[in-house]
This record gives C-alpha cells, sequence and structure tokens, in this order.
C-alpha cells in the first residue's frame, strides 16, 4: 500500500472523509524519534491493505495545526491517528508508534 503525502487542507479532508479504516502519520522530519516512528509505520503500511497518509509538520505546518484542530487532539509529533469514517478511532505519539501497537490498532 502506498503511503500518501498530504500536503493540503483539502487533501486532508479527503483523506479523512474517506469510509473504512485509515492511518494518518504527522511526521517531524528533523527528529530522531519521528525517524524511528516514521520506520515502524512504513514497516506496517507495506504489510498491510490499510490506506496510510503522511503529514510532514515542519513542511505542511497548517495541515498539521488543522488536525489538531479538527479532532481536537493537542498537536505532538511524531503522532499517529486510526481514523475511521471520519473519526479518530485511536491515537499514539513517539516511542509508543510501533508496527505491533499499529497492528493492534488496526486488528490484523
Amino acid at each position: 500500500m502506498e503511503i500518501k503525502k498530504l500536503t493540503s487542507i483539502d487533501e486532508m479532508n479527503q483523506f479523512v472523509q474517506q469510509s473504512g479504516k485509515h492511518l494518518l502519520f504527522k511526521h517531524s522530519t528533523t527528529c530522531p524519534i519521528s525517524a524511528q516512528a516514521h520506520e515502524e509505520f512504513q514497516a506496517f503500511v507495506k504489510d498491510t491493505n490499510t490506506s496510510a497518509a503522511i503529514v510532514l509538520v515542519i513542511e505542511d505546518r497548517p495541515v498539521s495545526n488543522q488536525i489538531a484542530e479538527q479532532f481536537g487532539i493537542k498537536h505532538e509529533s511524531p503522532q499517529i491517528f486510526l481514523l475511521e469514517d471520519g473519526q479518530v478511532r485511536w491515537n499514539t505519539s513517539h516511542w509508543k508508534i510501533t508496527k505491533e501497537a499499529l497492528k493492534e490498532a488496526v486488528g490484523e
């Protein structure tokens, strides 16, 4: 499954509104913790059919801010959300973002 890069609020809204389960990952390209979480995220997505997207929090700050505002969940980075039918079903951040945790959250 390919990871979609969301660079505009429109793209983000389209991604969120899809039906079914989706993973949305907020990634800081300057943070070593985020780099580790990104590897775990990619490893999970490679072996799944769950659609996934990434937002680069520094490069695309308006999109990142919109996510925090829209879902009412304080911004952290790295941070991941499991979305289902436009709602956040689960989220976590930092070292808790592992392939195993994602597997469990998605129910695979």
